[in-house]
């Protein structure tokens, strides 16, 4: 029979290995979309520096937001299936994106057609809401992490080695193979796909963890 030391180190590990996959796996979306945003916005804008630094910046500052945000609902009762909406609420936020981005980007080209400023409302009206919500991950993923205050500094040090390791994965694999595999908006859907499948997985796992 186990006894309940044994249980709470199966329940920790568990719960470890999940944060920390879907840590990497939010990394690795965030860096795909903003490749991506690189391709999206050359249509209309060209592939300038101008361009990339509206990009950069406003995955940036949605970040930083996300950030803020996360760290402030994660000391409201985290859980791992409050976890998991973070990931679905991302991916509903990109479906504008997804069905309706030509239109937008339409839309803004003939207001603005210098490159610095289109190409930066353009982004913003893009990928600063997902990205965002991507953002509160990081800091909702150490509340789940950390059990004692002084481990927290190693915990942190580790999630953010995982997330970011994501997201060089996913600035390679995505600017490699994937847009020569994938037409933008597939590569999109997909990434979507998966955030509703990291969803799923929070209320599964988490349902398994009340019933041990």
């Amino acid at each position: 029979m186990n006894g309940p030391g044994l249980e709470s180190n199966t329940h920790s590990r568990l719960v470890n290995w999940s944060v920390l996959t879907l840590a990497f796996t939010s990394g690795f979306i965030i860096m795909s979309i903003e490749m991506l945003g690189g391709r999206i916005l050359a249509p209309y804008f060209g592939s300038s520096i101008y361009v990339w630094g509206s990009i950069i910046t406003v995955f940036m500052v949605a970040l930083a937001v996300g950030y803020l945000t996360g760290g402030h609902l994660s000391m409201m009762q985290p859980r791992l299936s409050k976890y998991g909406f973070f990931f679905v609420a991302a991916a509903v936020t990109a479906i504008p994106t997804i069905a309706f981005g030509d239109n937008m980007m339409d839309w803004v080209f003939l207001r603005l057609e210098d490159p610095r400023y289109g190409s930066l409302v353009a982004a913003t009206l893009l990928f600063f809401i997902p990205t965002a919500i991507l953002g509160m991950i990081a800091p909702y993923s150490v509340r789940l992490l950390v059990e004692e205050s002084h481990h927290s500094g190693r915990i942190a040090g580790g999630l953010y080695f995982v997330s970011t390791l994501g997201s060089a994965l996913g600035t390679l694999f995505t600017s490699f193979y994937l847009v020569l595999w994938l037409e933008i908006n597939q590569i999109l859907i997909t990434m979507a796909l998966i955030l509703v499948l990291c969803f799923v997985a929070t209320q599964i796992i988490d349902r398994k963890l009340e019933r041990q």
